[in-house]
């Protein structure tokens, strides 16, 4: 089982009758916990259960018999939970509202994973349960807080795991790890079941050596939950790919004094450009400004809040303590103050990202050993958050993902940000990215290989053969709806289509007809928001009905009534709308210069 690095491995291995999910017994049973990764490992009884409870399901569930670990500030039925901390540990009774979820799919609980106490640091060493070591080097840090989630993904242990992220927790740790991390945008996945650090902009995280991994994940977490005061209901009204052909970076950029890490981040930039984007420096006064707003001004009450709910000061980590102690120069004003200014620099910081696709930054900065961290605890971690504190604060989407491994042998990674509800569209690009990287999955020997199709129930795609073709003079009817381009490609083999007459700007019709053949088209994402403005625009005798593709798929498209056809021109010999179209300039400059000719003579 040590083989089987990602869903698909596990999955095909079910598939195949190589494993079946008794197996998993001795594999739980043959985890070693000498990187101080796991804070509590299934036992048979706790596995039992959850075994009991998937016999009787269908194994065609997309997560069947598939071992994840969750983040030991997240519940898990008949798991403790202890946030790193000994005197607030309890015996959880109920799943977190995404565990049930994932279990619902079929996946299966192996055990809860070490983190920074509280959740309160990016550097792994914060816990009573031991330093987490770097799966690279055992010397360095693997990052925090989610620091157990991490290792165990890079190292194989698992496919995924849930970590959590108010401020870098799961990007860090995924770019010290050469892994994905997925931070969501606030509110998509629910909370409820998890101990807040900072209640207000805490989010789920997940981490996997794949971007389709994530993405398959976060597809079964999502959703409103009415339990979780903070969830929100997707808008449905973003792009799913990206579109403006730009990346910004920051233009003051620190890497206190690592050439490596900065090395890296160059050959990041690069490796934008050979995918076809702009880069594009930006300041990032304000960026930094609102960064360092969280440990430094009011905001840090909100974990104060959160562990004196639960322990006293004296019970918690020292450097927790000291970190939650700063709480008591602030007053309730300050507080107040805090909100406007976060308020402020948020606009600022997503007016300064609109012209974007998304922001590229270095994951961190750089990384540290773990005796260097210890002997400066404060400082070394406030390194750690230099490109991260900023995000959550400012209502943004991010995906950490693996970008080299250094010349030392540790990885270093970029993460991509993007506005709140942009994670599909950072998905979308994360495949392209790691395809391009061509860097092995976490510790593994493994490449990366695409094995599905970035997609959600927030848009629809729609056919489109000819005004609304790319270039052509409704075509901004798509773009100003937010619609980006999936692929050129044809229809089935059983259309025709038709010039009509007396249409403003020149339009065609589609018709199924069994001697039809292939139509030129072009497969439109539409969020799903905005494809009632689209519709509402299309005139008679065109509608919108279901299209055929010619690999076998249907989508929406424009589709013409059959009175219209009786005295237009048949133009499939064409192939398309643009050829179509090319013919009858030519045929005009062929009139003119004829005309012209004449003249002359």
């Amino acid at each position: 089982m040590k083989q089987l690095w990602t869903i698909q491995d596990w999955k095909n291995a079910y598939e195949n009758k190589q494993i079946k999910l008794e197996d998993l017994f001795d594999y739980v049973k043959s985890i070693s916990n000498d990187d101080h990764a796991w804070i509590e490992i299934a036992s048979t009884a706790q596995f039992q259960t959850q075994i009991d409870q998937l016999k009787n399901q269908d194994t065609d569930l997309p997560l069947y018999g598939v071992p994840f670990a969750v983040k030991d500030n997240i519940d898990v039925a008949g798991f403790h939970t202890t946030a790193a901390c000994k005197e607030a540990e309890y015996l959880a009774t109920t799943d977190a509202t995404v565990v049930a979820k994932l279990k619902k799919a079929g996946a299966i609980v192996i055990g809860k994973t070490n983190l920074d106490q509280f959740a309160t640091g990016l550097v792994g060493v914060r816990s009573p349960y031991g330093a987490v070591k770097n799966s690279f080097n055992p010397e360095y840090i693997s990052g925090g807080s989610s620091s157990g989630s991490s290792v165990t993904v890079a190292k194989g242990v698992v496919p995924f795991s849930l970590g959590t992220d108010t401020a870098g927790s799961g990007r860090v740790p995924a770019g010290h790890n050469n892994i994905v991390g997925l931070k969501p945008t606030k509110g998509w996945f629910s909370t409820t079941g998890l101990i807040p650090a900072c209640r207000t902009i805490d989010v789920i995280s997940i981490f996997a050596l794949t971007i389709d991994d994530a993405w398959a994940v976060a597809n079964i977490m999502q959703g409103y939950d009415d339990a979780d005061v903070y969830s929100r209901t997707h808008p449905a009204n973003v792009p799913t790919q990206f579109s403006k052909g730009k990346i910004a970076v920051p233009k003051q950029l620190e890497f206190y004094g690592d050439i490596e890490t900065e090395k890296a981040f160059s050959i990041a930039i690069e490796r934008v450009k050979t995918l076809g984007y702009q880069v594009e420096e930006i300041d990032f006064t304000d960026f930094n400004q609102l960064a360092q707003a969280l440990y430094n001004d009011a905001w840090v009450a909100e974990r104060t809040v959160a562990v004196e709910k639960l322990i006293t000061r004296d019970q918690a980590h020292p450097v927790i303590a000291q970190i939650i102690a700063q709480a008591d120069k602030f007053k309730a004003t300050d507080a107040l103050q805090a909100e406007y200014n976060r308020a402020e620099l948020a606009r600022k910081i997503n007016l300064a990202l609109t012209p974007y696709d998304a922001l590229m930054v270095p994951t961190a900065p750089t990384i540290y050993k773990i005796m260097d961290v210890e002997a400066d605890p404060i400082v070394k971690n406030s390194h750690m958050g230099a490109y991260t504190n900023f995000v959550n604060f400012a209502d943004l989407s991010a995906i950490a993902l693996p970008n080299v491994i250094r010349a030392d042998g540790v990885p270093s990674g970029v993460t991509f940000i993007a506005p709140a509800w942009h994670d599909q569209a950072l998905a979308n690009f994360a495949q392209k990215w790691q395809a391009e990287t061509a860097l092995t999955l976490g510790t593994s020997e493994q490449n990366y290989q695409k094995t599905l199709e970035i997609q959600s129930n927030n848009s629809v795609k729609l056919a489109v053969v000819g005004a609304h073709l790319t270039g052509m003079p409704l075509n901004f009817q798509l773009t100003t709806r937010l619609a980006t381009l999936l692929k050129k490609t044809k229809s089935a083999a059983n259309y025709k289509l038709y010039a009509l007459k007396n249409t403003t700007p020149p339009k065609p019709g589609l018709q199924c007809d069994a001697q039809g053949q292939s139509i030129e088209l072009e497969v439109w994402d539409i969020p799903l928001a905005n494809f009632g403005a689209i519709v509402a625009e299309v005139p008679a005798p065109l509608g919108i009905g279901n299209v055929q593709l010619e690999d076998g798929s249907w989508v929406k498209g424009f589709i013409c009534e059959s009175y219209a056809i009786q005295d237009a021109t048949d133009i499939s010999h064409f192939g398309g709308w643009r050829s179509y179209i090319q013919s009858l300039k030519q045929n005009n400059a062929t009139s003119n210069s004829t005309k012209t000719g004449e003249v002359i003579s």
